[in-house]
């Protein structure tokens, strides 16, 4: 099991994180936090709800982490395994987690695949997401697996998908042309974009769009 502390910083002032893998009395905490991360008109039945929690925490408990500031459960991070071939990149997040059930995690997999990563607004600004992707670069490493992998979001590309393609998207935001709150994010955790994927979520906001991005094992 993973258990890690640490401190962060709100107005200059040092508060305890705690990354653990969390448990069946931290469900309710859990859903809370989807439901400030994603309020109406965002579908609630589209947040964790018990029984995928249940099942993340059967199937690869070693995947299932949070995150506490000062004891209060502020932020979650849900992974599994999968074998991925970079000459078939094509897939859809609900085909790739089972509807986030991870009934396709397969312990003989290659690579960690990130389902989910929510932060409390309350505790935005802290670092908790890029805190929480260095414990899962550490589970890459600790499970010999070969490369970190998620979709990332592209919520800047829906406004101007009419005028660029995808690809010149991502493009632009790697050269500076373009800013992108979600891949300027991942790129400042160490991420490095694979390729674009279509239809991958119901996302207005990134047309459904996503951009494939990996963390590789430094020590494979």
């Amino acid at each position: 099991m993973y258990e890690k502390s640490c401190y962060v910083f709100r107005n200059g002032q040092p508060e305890q994180l705690r990354i653990r893998n969390y448990t069946e009395r931290d469900i309710e905490a859990l859903i809370e936090i989807q439901r400030e991360c994603f309020p109406p008109p965002y579908p609630s039945e589209l947040w964790w709800n018990r029984e995928q929690l249940l099942r993340h925490m059967e199937r690869f408990p070693a995947g299932a982490l949070c995150a506490e500031v000062d004891g209060r459960l502020v932020g979650s991070l849900t992974t599994m395994i999968t074998s991925f071939d970079p000459e078939h990149a094509e897939h859809s997040w609900a085909e790739m987690t089972d509807n986030g059930c991870i009934g396709t995690h397969d312990t003989e997999g290659d690579t960690l695949y990130v389902v989910d990563i929510s932060v409390s607004p309350s505790a935005r600004g802290l670092g908790l997401g890029k805190q929480m992707l260095q414990s899962a670069y550490e589970l890459v490493v600790a499970l010999g697996l070969t490369r970190l992998l998620g979709g990332g979001r592209m919520p800047g590309y829906g406004a101007v998908q009419h005028e660029v393609t995808p690809e010149r998207y991502v493009d632009d935001v790697l050269h500076g042309g373009r800013r992108d709150p979600v891949i300027g994010f991942l790129l400042h955790c160490g991420r490095t974009p694979l390729a674009v994927v279509r239809d991958y979520l119901d996302d207005e906001e990134s047309a459904n769009h996503a951009v494939l991005m990996e963390w590789r094992n430094p020590f494979q």
